[in-house]
């Protein structure tokens, strides 16, 4: 019996922590292909409307406009009439020219020759509110206007854009 007894005490082996970098650097790098930068946050709930001919916008030069329900910091809906975001700004109609104006100070000079104004309006937003943002947009000179619209693909909505440009309709 004196020979099953172990007099030492064993232990175990220290793990080897040489990979974990080359590790931790490989999950980074995946994280950081895969992951979709918001460029505006939203602080009004929209949801864009369905339409069959749509195509696919150009980012260079692009403003953003958001008409919807306005949103409390977490997202959820506040009531109330709906509201313009410019960008990452609530504007009343009157303010969009300026703000347009503003916004293409910032831009590069072949940036402000293409500047596309992306329309995002919730489904049930009244017409005459788009038809006064569009007002402003023409009085400030932004006259390529795109719509943010979904079309279904195999059951999935997918966002896509329509352009509208009334100077190659002249």
């Amino acid at each position: 019996m004196g020979r099953f007894r172990h007099t030492q005490k064993r232990q175990v082996p220290g793990l080897n922590m040489a990979a974990m970098p080359d590790l931790i650097f490989t999950v980074l790098f995946f994280f950081m292909l895969v992951t979709h930068m918001r460029e505006v946050t939203p602080r009004v709930r929209y949801e864009v409307p369905q339409g069959t001919e749509l195509e696919k916008s150009r980012k260079a030069g692009l403003i953003y406009i958001l008409i919807g329900q306005p949103v409390d910091a977490q997202g959820r809906p506040q009531g109330g009439p709906s509201r313009i975001q410019l960008n990452d700004r609530i504007v009343s109609i009157d303010q969009i020219g300026a703000e347009i104006q503003k916004e293409r100070s910032l831009m590069s000079e072949s940036n402000r020759q293409h500047l596309t104004v992306s329309i995002r309006a919730d489904r049930n937003t009244e017409m005459g509110i788009i038809n006064d943002v569009k007002q402003e947009l023409r009085k400030a000179g932004a006259l390529n206007i795109s719509y943010s619209a979904t079309t279904l693909n195999n059951g999935q909505r997918v966002t896509q854009h329509s352009s509208h440009n009334p100077q190659k309709h002249n």
